[in-house]
């Protein structure tokens, strides 16, 4: 079978098509607060429930987060684009200026859409990224809250 090449610039454009949402994943470690931003998340199974996202390989984050055990996915809410871009970032406290609560998993970021509440179910190799599956052990919603949206590139709302 011949294998095409495509440029990852154009990649990325074509898959920027498909609007996401984006989701900060939260662990408790070693006493403190640890997190990262996230847009490749999705549901996987109803029995068990199963949730899956994928860090790239060269994440710093995913490798305190995956010492836990455990984490607290936050589903950002459309006022939260802040909050995404702080969890972006490198070399900062990501914690000092947010809002957020203890739950049994991970931190819960203030006024986000949902919380989903996991253990480490396993983790698969998939190229540059590991597709981690967390089994879901409690979950919480806001319904009355919008989702903050990232789509071609830049965030928006429904």
């Amino acid at each position: 079978m011949k294998t095409n090449t495509i440029e990852p610039q154009r990649f990325r454009q074509v898959l920027g098509q498909w609007p996401s949402g984006v989701v900060v994943i939260t662990s408790m470690v070693r006493g403190e607060p640890v997190g990262m931003a996230m847009n490749s998340f999705t549901s996987v199974s109803l029995d068990p429930p199963l949730v899956g996202f994928l860090p790239a390989k060269s994440s710093s984050t995913w490798p305190l987060l995956r010492e836990s055990n455990r984490f607290c996915i936050n589903v950002l809410a459309s006022h939260h684009e802040e909050v995404s871009r702080l969890f972006s970032r490198k070399g900062i406290d990501r914690f000092a200026s947010i809002n957020w609560t203890p739950r049994e998993s991970g931190p819960g970021i203030e006024d986000a859409v949902a919380w989903i509440e996991c253990e480490l179910h396993s983790e698969v190799d998939a190229g540059d990224h590991t597709f981690v599956q967390g089994r879901v052990l409690h979950v919480d919603a806001r319904d009355e809250a919008e989702p903050l949206i990232f789509h071609r590139g830049q965030y928006t709302a429904l």
